[in-house]
């Protein structure tokens, strides 16, 4: 059984930052793929980044290029993705998701319960 477990969500003032994580169990977390996705009120879900099993690939959604990074801790089993300059338009729920192959692809397999983000203006 796969769990992602997110944490490190909470209420930010625009211009400030959060660090979120996502500590993996149940399986090989060094094998696979990782990414985090969002999804706001009202809006569908939509990808904001994704990183390779070994992190040394890395992909971002337009929105938050230079603003986000993502990273991963393989030793660890967790990912975290640091977001900068935070705008309430990041406001939403984000999700760890995790799939079955090595590289960045656009299925995801395995899903977190999600961690609230709120950017006050």
């Amino acid at each position: 059984q796969v769990q992602l477990v997110e944490s490190g969500g909470g209420l930010v003032q625009a211009g400030g930052s959060l660090r979120l994580s996502c500590a993996a169990s149940g399986r090989t977390f060094s094998r696979y793929a990782m990414g985090w996705f969002r999804q706001a009120p009202g809006k569908e879900r939509e990808f904001v980044a994704a990183i390779n099993w070994s992190g040394g690939s890395t992909s971002y959604a337009d929105s938050v290029k230079g603003r986000f990074t993502i990273s991963r801790d393989n030793a660890k089993n967790t990912m975290h993705l640091q977001m900068n300059n935070l705008t309430p338009e990041d406001t939403a729920v984000y999700y760890c998701a995790g799939n079955r192959y090595t590289q960045i692809t656009a299925s995801y397999d395995y899903w977190g319960q999600g961690t609230q983000v709120t950017v006050s203006s």
